[in-house]
């Protein structure tokens, strides 16, 4: 009656020799042994009705082809949150040969937690206790044999950042895979629990509900709706059930609390116990000192503004520099030798001329946007995640997320957003309700992902200043609380409390920065590109056939009336709809065409004025179709709907405003 292994998860399973889950919370480093193990060739896959996505992947070890499932990170195996369903699923469902736990060496009690709730599930585990570098900084000194014997498992020693104990930690997995035995459960709760468990494991005797029935009794007691709805509908069910409920009623009368809560209560016990027996006392460090001064508001707030400041001011004046060498050089050695190609393969007619304009223009506005400012800013959001600085910075913000209903956690997609939107949408899965996960996408769809911020510095900054450009980011920082806040108020619901580890401070290595940035880079290379080409050819189609002007033409009232911009310069504003970082990219191309190569077609072309409604207005309005469509995934395709629409008006009324606003006082 268990739901089937299906889809992705059975292919892997079938065309491996062993298949491994790797299991943790959120921040123990279970991510980079994953892509360690597989050097980050992954496949994905969901559950029917979740969007919690379980990363797949194969490795070959020793001659063996074995199957790695990352399971989603959590703290427990439940059905609370879609990630905690979703591991739970992928465990029972497809029957993994090993079950790989990552434990955080720095907070042993609280990650036993759920290697206590594999053990109750009847799962063979290696642990795998991550961080020991960290915890012998804080003179954490764990003796892994002893550990080893008290869970009856193995316990292997590992280093993520570096790889340390990773083939140990797999020839354990396939020992253990190889074994065959039955597993025993270490796992002992108080003795009343215990003589109840065995009851209802009496009763549950003569049934296969595809899961053990130590598992399938604790379930029941902790009055799991998934599990009590299964047993329910078996020949005997009720009875079963009616059983367990009674049962429980007794456990919460014997101790004054309701019996999930108890039996979350012994597994904590039982976990600090085991913790206890096998670690020395904990020692400050100077990175506890750091986590302190930037989680605390007198000294966090300060910190967390100077952060900003120095990643800005970075993008600001090495990409603006990066961008004039970039598009000097190309127009004083590229711009002749690819014009005189083409025109000499294909002359200089319409054809030739709109090659010119994806190959020679195009490709410049993508390298002059690209590498001065979205590969830069990736560098820099890699170094923050490594450094484990933006965990402080989600304990710092959790009063000020609350008033837009959600919780410090929902900081990281935010923060995430300035990067890419989609994945930061996408990372909305680590909150629990509909309401929190709304409320997060659409200030994501505000917050200036790297497309945008590369509009803003590549028009604005490099063009009008540093000051205009900045004014853009406090723009959309002050729409993006009005709009949370306004959310909060509007939308019914409470937002729900904040459970994390303190991920320590560590210093970031570089060859683990320069793989993230890569493999974020990798799709605006091998994606943006080509739209970069194709879309500028196809507006050098327009504009050499003078449809360019026509199509135009019905954008006047909005965008010449309203906007005060070029109406071509609208037309552009719609292409950037593929991606954002494109309505600069056109823009540029069309300039670059009209005027020539140099550092300031743009202000040949537009005012300051202009350029700043521009930047403004491509920042605010509706994201690009992949953000769109994870929208629609995510939330449903009529909230997807209802925040374009919103974000498309806002940006138009803002636009307007704002051109206004510096027309009355002469700002630029």
């Amino acid at each position: 009656m268990a739901i089937s292994c299906h889809g992705a998860l059975k292919d892997i399973k079938g065309a491996t020799d062993f298949t491994f889950v790797l299991a943790g919370n959120p921040n123990v480093g279970k991510s980079s042994i994953f892509n360690r193990l597989t050097g980050m060739g992954v496949v994905t896959a969901n559950y029917p009705g979740k969007t919690v996505e379980l990363n797949m992947a194969t490795t070959n070890f020793k001659n063996l082809k074995i199957g790695i499932i990352d399971l989603p990170g959590s703290y427990a195996l439940g059905a609370v949150s879609e990630d905690q369903w979703v591991a739970r699923r992928a465990v029972l469902d497809c029957k993994p040969d090993a079950a790989i736990m990552v434990l955080d060496a720095t907070n042993l009690a609280r990650n036993l937690y759920m290697l206590i709730q594999f053990l109750d599930l009847g799962i063979p585990i290696v642990a795998a206790l991550n961080l020991v570098d960290e915890a012998e900084k804080r003179n954490i000194i764990i003796n892994s044999e002893e550990l080893s014997q008290l869970l009856g498992v193995p316990v292997v020693r590992t280093i993520a950042t570096t790889g340390s104990g990773l083939d140990d930690m797999i020839q354990k997995a396939v020992d253990t895979a190889m074994k065959k035995e039955d597993i025993k459960y270490p796992p002992h709760y108080g003795d009343d629990i215990e003589s109840n468990i065995k009851k209802l494991e009496k009763m549950l005797d003569p049934y296969d509900f595809g899961i053990n029935r130590r598992a399938l009794s604790i379930l029941l007691l902790e009055e799991d709706s998934e599990f009590s709805e299964l047993v329910g509908k078996h020949e005997n069910g009720r009875s079963i059930v009616s059983e367990a409920k009674r049962i429980s009623r007794e456990i919460e009368k014997l101790h004054g609390e309701k019996t999930p809560i108890r039996i979350a209560r012994e597994r904590h016990g039982l976990a600090g116990s085991i913790a206890s027996q096998v670690q020395g006392d904990v020692k400050p460090l100077i990175s506890d000192k750091i986590w302190a001064y930037t989680t605390s508001p007198v000294t966090g707030i300060p910190i967390l503004i100077g952060a900003l400041a120095l990643i800005f001011s970075f993008l600001f004046y090495a990409g603006n520099w990066l961008s004039r060498i970039l598009s000097s050089n190309w127009a004083l050695y590229a711009s002749p030798l690819i014009d005189g190609a083409i025109f000499s393969v294909f002359g200089s007619g319409h054809f030739g001329k709109i090659l010119i304009w994806g190959f020679d223009a195009g490709i410049l506005a993508a390298l002059a946007v690209g590498i001065p400012y979205v590969l830069t800013f990736y560098f820099m959001l890699a170094f923050l995640e490594d450094s484990g600085y933006l965990n402080s910075v989600a304990f710092l913000t959790d009063r000020l997320m609350h008033k837009f209903g959600l919780h410090g956690r929902a900081i990281i997609p935010l923060v995430a957003g300035a990067g890419c939107n989609v994945p930061a949408i996408i990372g909305t899965r680590v909150l629990t309700t509909i309401r929190e996960r709304t409320i997060a996408s659409t200030l994501i769809t505000l917050i200036p992902c790297s497309a945008r911020t590369a509009v803003i510095l590549g028009a604005v900054s490099l063009f009008v200043g540093w000051k205009p450009a900045v004014a853009i980011f406090l723009i959309v920082l002050v729409l993006v609380f009005l709009v949370g806040v306004g959310l909060n108020k509007i939308m019914p619901g409470e937002s729900t409390g904040l459970v994390m580890e303190m991920f320590p401070f560590r210093a970031p290595i570089i060859s683990n920065i320069l793989k993230k940035t890569w493999y974020r880079f990798q799709d605006f290379v091998f994606v943006a590109f080509p739209i970069v080409l194709v879309g500028s050819m196809l507006l050098g189609g327009l504009y050499e056939t003078g449809y360019l002007w026509k199509l135009a033409l019905p954008l006047s009232p909005i965008v010449e009336g309203w906007l005060g911009l070029p109406a071509v310069a609208g037309l552009t504003l719609i292409f950037a709809v593929l991606r954002k970082e494109l309505a600069l990219q056109l823009l540029v191309t069309l300039a670059v065409v009209m005027y020539g190569g140099g550092a300031n077609n743009l202000l040949l072309f537009m005012t300051k004025a202009q350029l700043f409604v521009y930047a403004l207005v491509n920042t605010i309005y509706i994201p690009c179709v992949a953000t769109i469509a994870v929208l629609g995934r995510e939330l449903g395709w009529k909230r997807a709907l209802g925040i374009m629409t919103f974000t498309i008006v806002l940006a138009i009324l803002i636009g307007g405003i704002a051109f206004r606003f510096i027309g009355y006082f002469h700002l630029l």
